[in-house]
């Protein structure tokens, strides 16, 4: 069974180097601390800056919740990242699906990011389920994400 990749792309005022920078380093200022998977609201999430790095939460007690790992770290223009969040929402070691975004100049000085969620069928027989979830929430995580970057201009 394949699952059709989750693709969404938006566009920001700010170059490829800028919005890579905001979307990877500046992950805990735009991602809402309640939309996280911790029993507490997360006042960080961290997204380590290189292949093998972590992708985590931390909350106000320092609690750490992974969340996955850097798959690829190619700044300016692509950031891989392994989501191990299985279809209880649990972070589990052995779950791989892929996360990938890209960052492409634009003729206005601003950058066209592209998102692929993909290998969804890994969740099993959860997959619609976990496919539809997923889809009406990166929209939204992408639409705090340009508010961000377009105040950072």
């Amino acid at each position: 069974m394949t699952i059709t990749p989750i693709v969404r792309g938006v566009e920001v005022k700010v170059s490829p180097a800028k919005a890579f920078e905001l979307f990877a380093r500046r992950m805990g200022e735009w991602w809402p601390g309640g939309k996280t998977v911790a029993k507490n609201p997360a006042v960080a999430v961290i997204v380590e800056s290189h292949a093998d790095g972590r992708w985590y939460e931390v909350d106000a007690d320092g609690t750490e919740t992974r969340w996955g790992k850097v798959l690829a770290w190619e700044p300016p223009g692509r950031l891989l990242l392994g989501w191990q969040l299985n279809s209880q929402w649990t972070y589990d070691p052995e779950f791989l699906t892929e996360v990938e975004l890209t960052f492409a100049p634009l003729p206005s000085g601003g950058t066209r990011v592209t998102l692929e969620h993909r290998n969804l069928e890994r969740f099993g027989v959860d997959a619609e389920a976990r496919r539809a979830s997923l889809d009406g929430g990166w929209p939204t995580r992408l639409a705090d994400f340009v508010a961000f970057a377009d105040a950072a201009v």
